[in-house]
């Protein structure tokens, strides 16, 4: 009997559904993933906002107490939010999916759920939080006058993209090793220690001697932060961030986290 090709959804149409479930299971994670770690009680989910805010004013009113600022013309204040703001996102999607499969082992026995899905969910909440305080603390400060509105946004936008999807190679890449060894997980929490100072969080790289800044613009974080901070302060000192460098970076991350997510979702998922 010859099969109905009107009953055979198109490609295009299968995709579409696929995807459709797919982003459904993220959402459905996702709100788990906020009522598991905020609950309900207190402020609830206000803390994906309160928590990365807190962190960052704590650094700003540190820098700025100890007049961080004392040898350059960069406001202390956006030079703290637009650091620390830039390293939270990385930083804690990476911790966050460390991990991550254990804890869902058992969402793991229904069909639609996949390890990229968990680690998606768990990103995706820092990515909110992070975003939120950066916008959140950059609207308060500006109408206190302690800072000036952002001088181009486009270039904000660019890096904070560019450093979100760093955050999301960057998870893949630690949430399926970390599976593997719980090794990976407690040396990656020192990595994180190390990388903070070198991430461009806490210098611009003008103010480093040129043997130094050809080594820092190696780090992809680096370029992030200067894009950042080029729509924060404009032509007040010069920034050297390159897109074409940072996405490339973001690329080979994300194809080798793709491949070792693919390979722990093949050492979890039931047969």
């Amino acid at each position: 009997m010859r099969p109905n090709h009107s009953e055979i959804a198109p490609p295009e149409t299968a995709l579409l559904r696929s995807l459709a479930i797919q982003l459904r299971v993220v959402h459905a994670l996702f709100l788990r993933e906020v009522i598991t770690r905020y609950g309900r009680h207190g402020i609830g989910v206000l803390w994906i906002v309160a928590e990365p805010m807190l962190f960052t004013l704590g650094v700003a009113a540190l820098w700025y107490f100890v007049k961080a600022n004392a040898y350059s013309n960069i406001p202390i204040v956006a030079f703290a939010i637009t650091g620390y703001s830039s390293v939270l996102i990385w930083r804690n999607a990476a911790n966050r999916c460390a991990k991550a499969i254990e804890p869902n082992l058992s969402l793991m026995y229904h069909r639609n759920v996949k390890v990229i899905d968990v680690f998606i969910s768990r990103v995706l909440l820092e990515w909110v939080g992070a975003t939120a305080s950066m916008v959140l603390l950059t609207l308060f400060f500006v109408s206190v006058g302690a800072m000036q509105w952002p001088h181009d946004p486009w270039p904000i936008i660019a890096g904070w993209f560019l450093l979100a999807w760093f955050s999301l190679a960057l998870g893949f890449v630690i949430g399926a090793v970390s599976e593997r060894s719980e090794l990976i997980e407690r040396t990656w929490h020192v990595v994180t220690y190390l990388l903070f100072p070198l991430s461009g969080a806490m210098f611009m790289v003008h103010w480093l001697p040129p043997a130094a800044q050809s080594v820092v613009l190696k780090i992809p974080m680096v370029h992030g932060v200067e894009l950042i901070r080029q729509g924060y302060f404009g032509g007040v000192v010069r920034t050297y961030g390159d897109i074409s460098y940072f996405a490339v970076c973001n690329l080979f991350i994300t194809l080798i986290g793709l491949a070792l997510v693919r390979d722990a979702g093949r050492r979890v998922q039931p047969e």
